[in-house]
């Protein structure tokens, strides 16, 4: 005998339209005893999306884009019952659903509505599309699921937050500015120092990637400072802009790194914008978007030359230190910025660059350079132009 949750989602999922939602809504809401096969029919949408490559932030970002918050918190509480069947999980997934909205109590007053949210996610869910896999999925063999940290490496991740975290908190720009630089630093030797372990181990890692998340509002100019922050790392990285992600391949040091300064100049950006604007609204001025968006793009170009100069003296540094012989150093970093070129280009086989629209606001483009400048420091500025692939 068909069960109520598979009327209301025979009704609802497979048609468009308002009316089918209402029709399976009404068939839920008066079945108070079908709740828990409702939820449960939830999860096994959620486990569906897994399987098609998405992670839980990918979704939640997806759901929030696609609906609302409301939906989104919804999603959110179906992906912590789902996950919460696994012993263990991807280090990425655990920090994700640490950061997941707040779990949506079940019994609510207006069953009709809330019964009218599931079925409009579950639409959602339904129609998924599969997307590249990153990382291994929940319920992998332990190998799949651990990497072997290098021996310095938490405590090398740990110092690097710090300076990131005191940057973004101090009031102070050059204070921000000699912290940011002093983590770039440490970032670069650290997956320098990993690349020369690894060549003369005769590791067998392979690149692997991650999905960062780059949402509106003036997410071309934020993917923009990914694209800078990836390549001064090592790292590729393509934008999806339909979906709301960046996807970073690269070795997994080098990720860990595009994540933590990534986040942290966006911060830092945000918050320099803020005063800027803050100082254009004094003296009479209104045009806040186009402000924004220029200043965001400034920031970005700007970073994108001082990051690139920045690496290229840590390696010229490192070449010929104690750490490695003369002439050793630059082959294996070649090796393994093909590795990572030639394992983006197995994921993304089919890619282009994108064209972003060209900025109007000097006063924001002046405004967002000086606070790149600010931000990280380097050598002379130089080119080149931001690459983004879609």
């Amino acid at each position: 005998m068909e069960s109520v949750i598979d009327r209301a989602c025979a009704a609802a999922l497979y048609a468009e339209g308002d009316a089918a939602l209402d029709t399976g809504a009404s068939l839920l809401a008066a079945a108070p005893e079908a709740d828990a096969e409702a939820h449960r029919r939830g999860e096994e949408f959620v486990r569906r999306a897994w399987d098609r490559g998405w992670h839980p932030a990918d979704l939640v970002r997806f759901v929030r884009h696609e609906l609302d918050e409301r939906r989104a918190s919804l999603a959110a509480t179906l992906i912590a019952a789902e996950t919460a069947r696994y012993t263990e999980l991807p280090p990425r997934w655990r920090q994700q659903l640490a950061e997941l909205p707040a779990p949506v109590p079940r019994n609510r007053p207006d069953r009709f509505r809330y019964a009218g949210d599931l079925l409009e996610l579950y639409r959602l869910l339904l129609r998924l599309p599969a997307i590249e896999p990153v990382g291994p999925p929940p319920g992998a063999a332990a190998e799949q699921l651990h990497r072997p940290p290098a021996a310095d490496e938490p405590r090398m991740l740990t110092r690097i937050r710090a300076l990131l975290a005191k940057a973004e908190a101090t009031g102070f720009p050059e204070e921000a500015e000699a912290l940011t630089t002093k983590a770039q630093e440490l970032m670069a030797r650290h997956s320098i120092d990993e690349a020369l372990l690894a060549a003369r181990t005769h590791s067998r890692e392979t690149p692997g990637a991650c999905r960062i998340g780059v949402e509106p509002p003036y997410e071309s100019a934020k993917a923009i400072l990914l694209d800078a922050v990836a390549s001064a790392n090592r790292c590729r990285a393509v934008w999806n802009d339909g979906l709301g992600f960046t996807t970073v391949v690269g070795f997994e040091p080098d990720l860990e790194a595009v994540e933590l300064l990534f986040t942290s100049l966006l911060v830092q950006g945000t918050a320099a914008m803020t005063r800027a604007e803050a100082g254009q609204r004094a003296g009479g001025r209104k045009r806040t978007k186009t402000f924004r968006q220029a200043f965001l793009m400034g920031y970005a170009q700007r970073l994108g030359r001082r990051l690139a100069d920045g690496a290229e003296r840590v390696t010229a540094a490192a070449d010929g230190a104690d750490a490695a012989p003369a002439g050793e150093l630059l082959p294996v970093l070649a090796a393994r910025d093909v590795a990572v070129t030639d394992a983006a280009g197995r994921m993304f086989p089919r890619t282009t660059t994108s064209r972003v629209r060209g900025v109007t606001d000097l006063d924001g483009w002046t405004h967002g350079t000086e606070a790149a400048d600010r931000a990280h420091t380097g050598g002379t500025p130089r080119g080149p132009e931001g690459e983004i692939r879609p």
